[in-house]
């Protein structure tokens, strides 16, 4: 059953203009992520011929997005990669075992159930009304790590996107005095797998719309995702103020992740500043601290770039290094 096929089957109380509509909305979305993950994987270089790439699917809106654009990209890329599905059951009480194999195998995805009961440890060593992130996601990196070379993976996909990314780049500031992120690509803490972000351009709204219109059979999180006081969904909410009173700003702090010039940050270590010293030249920018852009470049974003995209290249195929991914 196609993505479509879902989308239509629910909604079979609208017009026919009305469906036109939504499925025209589909399809445009689906473009535009489509897009935003072939220009990571070209930017990045994440996928190369030969690959064998986990895809590391929890049953969330992410993980399922991820899946479903990397399968399209598989049928059209003029290279040949394989893609491996892999859940972890953590044991935690309650959860659906029957969900994700059902909408794999109906699906035709190779995929892996992989059985360890994280929960348990987690529960054991982390007090009651402390935040178990860190520790369920250190056991799950070891479980993952372990499985992807059991499987011979040279690829560890995982759904974060953009604004996981700048969320995490705010944590380090606030709270970890480190101007530090999540990278599209990074090699593993064991030094044995090269782990990617496909959807690294991807808005975290954007994401969550096409899972609403695909219909995923989304599973919560009830280990970690129900703890309501999380410094993440604080910074979260706080980005998401942003979004919606400043257009614009979130676009342009993820610019600026792209951007970053050493000689005006602080550190010793990134760049020479014990050597510095005056030649006489003109240095336009040597003394300028705030680059103001002017307010619409960034106000007027939306899917400007989008609509270009979808006049130029709607109807062609496409590859998987192409800005014009249809």
């Amino acid at each position: 059953m196609s993505l479509v096929t879902t989308f239509n089957a629910k909604d079979t109380h609208l017009t026919s203009a009305q469906e036109k509509q939504q499925r025209h909305d589909f399809n445009k979305l689906e473009k535009r992520l489509r897009r935003h993950v072939g220009r990571a994987i070209e930017d990045f270089n994440m996928i190369e011929n030969g690959d064998k790439v986990m895809v590391c699917l929890s049953g969330g809106k992410d993980s399922y997005t991820l899946l479903a654009i990397l399968r399209f990209l598989q049928k059209i890329a003029p290279i040949k990669f394989e893609l491996i599905a892999v859940n972890l059951d953590q044991k935690q009480p309650g959860f659906p075992e029957h969900v994700l194999p059902d909408y794999l195998r109906q699906e035709g995805v190779d995929f892996r159930i992989i059985e360890e009961d994280t929960y348990s440890i987690v529960k054991e060593k982390i007090p009651e009304g402390k935040t178990t992130c860190s520790l369920c996601s250190r056991l799950r990196r070891g479980i993952l790590y372990r499985v992807a070379k059991e499987l011979g993976a040279t690829k560890i996909a995982l759904g974060h996107h953009r604004d996981d990314m700048l969320e995490t780049l705010m944590l380090n500031m606030f709270f970890g005095g480190k101007m530090k992120s999540m990278p599209p690509k990074l090699v593993s803490d064991n030094g044995e797998h090269v782990v990617i972000r496909p959807l690294a351009y991807a808005r975290e709204k954007d994401i969550e719309r096409y899972s609403a219109y695909a219909d995923f059979p989304i599973i919560p999180c009830n280990l970690c995702g129900s703890q309501e006081n999380l410094q993440r969904q604080t910074v979260k909410e706080m980005l998401r103020g942003w979004d919606k009173n400043h257009p614009g700003r979130i676009e342009s702090m993820f610019t600026a992740m792209q951007n970053i010039v050493p000689s005006h940050l602080a550190d010793h270590e990134l760049f020479d500043f014990k050597s510095i010293a005056a030649d006489g030249q003109h240095n336009e920018a040597g003394d300028t601290a705030f680059d103001h852009s002017v307010p619409t470049d960034f106000i007027n974003y939306r899917e400007h770039d989008d609509e270009e995209t979808d006049a130029q290249g709607a109807g062609h195929s496409a590859v998987i290094q192409v800005r014009n991914l249809s």
